[in-house]
């Protein structure tokens, strides 16, 4: 990092997504003081995956909307081409985790991966102290143990603390998130003040390289590989109808099995080597224990014994109480009450009031 003199600006990397949230915090940092420079990652081709690229994030016309917005505040303004790691360390894992069996969060590997390694690396390369980007959270200092700390954003309805997990206290030193203390009416209502291109824009909803939400499809495009039907079983291990290939399912999933049973059932399990999917009732759904590994922890250094918390299997998700355990390869999390469909492969976030404890990759579930 550069040493900054008295009458010189802090320098600040700013991830331009090209949505209205990632503009807001480069002005807002403008605003602060910051010698801003907008940098888009490029991390998939669409016509490589063969998409329009409408409604995801680092599409042409984000591209295109990001280089306006920072053409009107005057900043540099630089596209980065990643796609190659983009495909071997979030595509590629994703594809992997399916094809076991799991249900894989690419939007966290992309933090982790992309986001906070890449641009971090690439802004002390240039000088800058500081990545900025868009997400509703809050970085802030503890004054007792010098720990920086994770907190939710001030609007609940877009917190993102949940994907932001796994960043570490090197990481966190040097991030900026300038939205954290606002809700997302007042970001708009910034963006629309200052006549930002984007300021009406849809939020992306979907995964970047999947827009039209077709995993199965879009892996079998990627990988060459047809992945063929099997056999649906009850509970019992009955075979009850014919499934059109395991990694099309997801635990939890109701609508889309073609199965008339007489009442409604649900994806309980998947063996993928057996190529068999199992569907049973809705109480099958609930566990109480859930295993973790790839831990990350942020408010303290590790886990000594029990801690209680409060905790989501899913990003949306309502925080549930648990008390959290060390276990040999990371954590054992224990529900007060049974959790619905927590699956291997999605992230288990555990927080102490507004405060990200840590967090985890899901591995194994128990009742």
């Amino acid at each position: 990092m550069t040493t900054q003199t008295p009458d010189s600006k802090p320098r600040a990397l700013i991830a331009m997504s090209g949505g209205v949230d990632s503009s807001v915090a480069a002005w807002l940092m403008q605003q602060a003081g910051y010698d801003c420079t907008g940098i888009t990652m490029r991390l998939t081709r669409n016509e490589t995956l063969g998409q329009s690229g409408f409604h995801t994030c680092c599409s042409e016309k984000d591209i295109e909307d990001a280089a306006e917005v920072a053409y009107a505040m005057d900043i540099p303004y630089e596209v980065l081409d990643f796609t190659a790691d983009f495909r071997e360390q979030i595509i590629e894992k994703f594809v992997r985790v399916y094809e076991a069996g799991g249900t894989p969060n690419p939007c966290i590997d992309c933090n982790k991966y992309m986001k906070f390694r890449h641009l971090l690396d690439w802004a002390r390369a240039h000088g800058m102290e500081y990545v900025v980007t868009g997400h509703y959270a809050r970085v802030e200092q503890d004054e007792a143990t010098g720990r920086f700390l994770l907190k939710k954003g001030l609007d609940e309805g877009k917190d993102q603390s949940y994907v932001l997990y796994n960043l570490t206290q090197e990481q966190l030193a040097h991030i900026r998130l300038p939205l954290g203390g606002l809700h997302k009416t007042e970001v708009r209502e910034i963006a629309e003040q200052h006549k930002f291109v984007n300021a009406r824009k849809h939020d992306s909803q979907d995964i970047c390289f999947v827009p039209d939400g077709d995993y199965a499809r879009f892996m079998e495009d990627f990988t060459g590989k047809h992945y063929p039907a099997g056999d649906f079983l009850d509970e019992s291990g009955r075979v009850v109808g014919t499934h059109n290939g395991a990694v099309r399912y997801t635990i939890g999933q109701r609508k889309g099995l073609g199965l008339a049973m007489g009442a409604p059932v649900y994806v309980c399990g998947k063996d993928m080597q057996a190529n068999t999917v199992t569907v049973g009732p809705e109480e099958m759904l609930f566990d109480r224990i859930v295993y973790a590994d790839e831990v990350n922890w942020i408010a303290i250094p590790e886990l000594t014994g029990p801690l209680r918390v409060t905790a989501r299997t899913r990003y949306h998700q309502v925080e549930q109480a648990a008390t959290v355990y060390p276990a040999e390869c990371g954590f054992r999390l224990e529900f007060d009450q049974p959790q619905r469909a927590p699956t291997p492969g999605q992230a288990v976030v555990l927080y102490q009031g507004d405060t990200v404890l840590g967090g985890g990759t899901i591995t194994r579930v128990e009742k």
